[in-house]
């Protein structure tokens, strides 16, 4: 896949110490992005590998130039601050990948509020206050790079199916304010030439967060690998898949778009039956 159009733009990206998140910056690295990671993992998690830092050390060696912000999504001084950084290492900022997530699929009579206000802190809150801070640096790299600047979030598409509201409630509602999100920015920023989408993989991912679940290492059976993501947010942000605006797209609606039909070599177990993933 062509990804020379994003050779030296820069990508703010939430979260990305591992996972998805971090597939995503590593693949766009190699096709010549800078990259910026606001992190809060400054340093190794007990159970889970990867600091902001050991990911730009991955993006350098893809190819790309990297920066890390250690910051706390929910608070707006630390996303300033990951703004200002971007602006005075790399001089614009062309794109913004919402990655950061929290999860908790309790349903509504067992959620701990704790929990539900962390979702809706970072999911919810999070998703939009990265985004706002972005949109007079987007709108002015669409005025002046000629190219269009994007917003990418991974969140699900709006399916308003009681099922995943009667599953988990609180993850629902956070989850779906990150899309809800990407449908009002797209029409608010529709008219100054910025793309505003969402992107969710259509079966389970494997990364470490999932195998520490209970039940985790018998799923990751069923998923694929984050580099499916990292591959259809390439090709969104780049260009080479073009849906226009506003659209809640799968992994495998992009990469289908650009003429990858055989997703075999993403799956973790070939021998496995693939896991859909929720919200589809």
């Amino acid at each position: 896949m062509t990804t020379n159009a994003l050779a030296s733009k820069t990508v703010l990206i939430s979260g990305g110490s591992r996972g998805i998140g971090h597939a995503i910056a590593v693949k766009l690295a190699a096709a010549g992005a800078n990259i910026v990671l606001l992190a809060k993992t400054g340093r190794a998690h007990d159970s889970l590998p990867g600091t902001v830092h050991t990911a730009v050390d991955d993006v350098v060696a893809a190819g790309g130039d990297g920066l890390a912000v250690v910051g706390d999504i929910r608070r707006d001084e630390d996303i300033a601050r990951a703004v200002d950084a971007a602006l005075e290492r790399f001089g614009a900022i062309d794109a913004v990948v919402n990655n950061a997530s929290a999860i908790d699929l309790s349903p509504a009579e067992h959620q701990q509020m704790k929990r539900y206000d962390l979702m809706h802190d970072i999911n919810a809150r999070g998703t939009f206050a990265l985004s706002r801070a972005v949109i007079p640096h987007l709108r002015h790299s669409a005025q002046h790079s000629g190219w269009v600047p994007k917003i990418l979030t991974l969140s699900p598409p709006l399916n308003l199916d009681p099922v995943w509201f009667g599953r988990h409630l609180a993850y629902t509602m956070s989850k779906y304010a990150m899309s809800m999100t990407t449908l009002g920015l797209a029409a608010e920023l529709d008219e100054v030439g910025v793309s505003v989408n969402s992107l969710w993989p259509a079966t389970l991912i494997e990364t470490a967060a999932l195998r520490s679940i209970p039940e985790g290492e018998q799923l990751a059976r069923g998923a694929r690998s984050p580099q499916i993501v990292a591959d259809a947010a390439s090709s969104l942000l780049s260009g080479e898949a073009d849906f226009g605006t506003g659209q809640f797209l799968t992994d495998e609606q992009v990469l289908a778009s650009v003429g990858v039909t055989d997703f075999a070599h993403y799956a973790v177990d070939p021998a496995s039956e693939l896991v859909p993933d929720i919200f589809l």
